[in-house]
């Protein structure tokens, strides 16, 4: 896959002219310059800090790497999905060392869930059945062919890769894998720390125009906050000038929908978003900064909506043909239609499709022998469903 290199960004710069006040005479807010890149800093040393979103999304990446290997049992996965200090449970010693885990941080936004531990705690025993099932159902199956009603191995035709599937058909690790980018990715950005109730928690919003500085810390707590939620997607990318695709998961699908011509320049959107809402924190401008917080709500839902319709409309390409490339898509696809519950429309306090809606596409790839069964008219009544949502068409999402 291409990489996309974004250092158009480093020619442009955004200027908020300010509203003036009833009697049309000063200001009300100060004009703001965003950097050219997300670069800040303060008495000359940076401000930035997203360590540990980069810690997270490399924890990721050992999970899922797991997940394809069948000599891990059950407990050495669950090990790195719910880490704890200390313990031995990566092949990277810093990982082991962080006191950082995936699954404290899964399902766990304070907008969405703090007052939703039900909701909370279903999620996370979902990601744990994955996992249980990919040992105890997949693995033991290893070398078997599978079929319907039978878990094991399919590979592609041409001799393209192997899949490793359950009885229905789904590759758990692309369940947790593309799951993952909502439960965690897009719910701890979206709607945690680019909430009001987060970056304006407690005393913040009167420390950042005081600057007043976290314990130890360059930065005001505000800084921090929205920093979080830029390192969730470019947490292992080089945050002055993004290339895309650099880890396996929100970065790594913004890159694909960027690659498709009918939703190119949707990158630089949503960076351009960033740099602007953080220099409002700086400026103290905070109606920017929500302004800015909305425009990167709408453009990530819509990344999840996109790849949710993608997969499912190349699976049903294959769906007769190769079904080895037919179930992956949809393993893929599945994940991120487990996503679209994470998603946040712009202005509200609402995802684009509830968990009850999207248990119940999943029920409909699952049912019977799953996508063994599955018909191409399912997946484009649940394709048309998602598109209608978003400001997009199935034509242009599956393609």
């Amino acid at each position: 896959m291409k990489k996309i290199i974004l250092g158009f960004l480093a020619l442009s710069s955004f200027v908020f002219t300010a509203c003036s006040d009833d009697d049309g005479n000063e200001p009300i807010n100060p004009s703001i310059v965003a950097p050219a890149t997300y670069e800040f800093s303060r008495n000359g040393t940076t401000t930035v800090d997203y360590s540990g979103q980069t810690t997270r999304i490399q924890m990721g990446e050992e999970l899922i790497e797991a997940l394809l290997d069948p000599t891990k049992t059950e407990a050495d996965i669950d090990a790195m999905f719910a880490h704890v200090e200390g313990n031995n449970s990566f092949s990277n010693t810093d990982l082991n060392a962080s006191n950082k885990s995936i699954r404290s941080k899964t399902a766990a936004s304070t907008d969405y869930f703090s007052a939703n531990t039900t909701d909370a705690n279903a999620i996370r025993a979902d990601f744990d059945s994955w996992i249980a099932a990919q040992v105890s159902e997949v693995y033991p199956a290893w070398s078997n062919i599978a079929s319907a009603g039978n878990a094991g191995q399919l590979q592609e035709a041409g001799g393209g890769a192997t899949r490793y599937m359950s009885a229905k058909g789904l590759e758990y690790n692309q369940a947790v894998n593309k799951s993952l980018i909502g439960a965690l990715m897009v719910d701890q950005m979206l709607n945690n720390y680019l909430s009001t109730s987060v970056l304006d928690a407690g005393t913040n919003r009167a420390d950042n125009d005081a600057e007043t500085l976290a314990e130890g810390k360059n930065y005001t707590n505000m800084e921090h906050k929205w920093d979080e939620a830029f390192g969730y997607l470019y947490g292992t990318d080089n945050a002055t000038a993004p290339i895309l695709n650099e880890d396996s998961f929100l970065n790594k699908y913004l890159s694909r929908v960027e690659n498709d011509a009918d939703f190119a320049g949707i990158a630089s959107e949503i960076y351009e978003a960033f740099k602007t809402g953080r220099a409002a924190i700086v400026e103290k401008n905070y109606t920017v900064r929500d302004e800015q917080a909305d425009i990167i709500r709408e453009k990530i839902s819509e990344v999840i909506g996109i790849r949710a319709v993608y997969y499912l409309q190349q699976g049903k390409n294959f769906l007769t043909t190769n079904k080895a490339a037919a179930f992956h898509d949809f393993s893929e696809g599945f994940g991120f239609i487990y996503s679209l519950q994470f998603t946040r429309k712009p202005g509200t306090n609402q995802p684009y499709f509830t968990k009850a809606q999207v248990d119940g596409y999943i029920a409909q790839l699952m049912q019977g022998n799953g996508f063994w069964d599955v018909t191409p008219e399912t997946l484009d009544a649940i394709s048309d469903e998602i598109s209608a949502e978003f400001n997009f068409t199935t034509a242009q999402a599956g393609s």
